[in-house]
C-alpha cells in the first residue's frame, strides 16, 4: 500500500529502518496521474520490503523545499537515510523495479 508522506510524517517514515521511495507529485499534473498506477502496483509488490510514499508538493513545502524538487514527477530513493537515486519524468514499471531491487 503506497504511504501518504507529509511534511509531519517524513521523519516518521525515514526513521523506520527500511528503503523508502518516494514519489513527488501533484493532483493537477497529468504525468504524475499516469505514473500513479504504477507507484501503487510497485506498493503491493514490495510490501514490506521497502515503504513506497507519495509526496503532495502542493501541501507538503517543507519537503519539496528539503529535496529541492523542481519538476514532477520527481522519484527519490533512499537507502540508509540518504538519497541513492532518483528519476525526473515519468518512466517505465522496469526502470523503477531496476531502482528498487538496487535498495534490497
Amino acid at each position: 500500500m503506497t504511504r501518504t508522506v507529509t511534511d509531519e510524517k517524513f521523519h516518521e517514515i525515514m526513521d523506520e529502518g527500511k528503503p523508502v521511495m518516494l514519489d513527488f507529485w501533484a493532483e493537477w499534473c497529468a504525468p504524475c496521474r499516469m505514473l500513479g498506477p504504477i507507484i501503487d502496483e510497485l506498493a503491493s509488490e514490495y510490501e514490506g520490503r521497502i515503504i513506497i510514499g507519495k509526496v503532495d508538493v502542493d501541501n507538503n513545502n517543507d519537503v519539496t523545499a528539503q529535496f529541492g524538487i523542481r519538476n514532477i514527477p520527481t522519484v527519490l530513493f533512499f537507502k540508509d537515510n540518504q538519497i541513492v537515486d532518483k528519476q525526473v519524468g515519468v518512466a517505465s514499471k522496469q526502470t523503477y523495479i531496476d531502482k528498487l531491487e538496487q535498495l534490497l
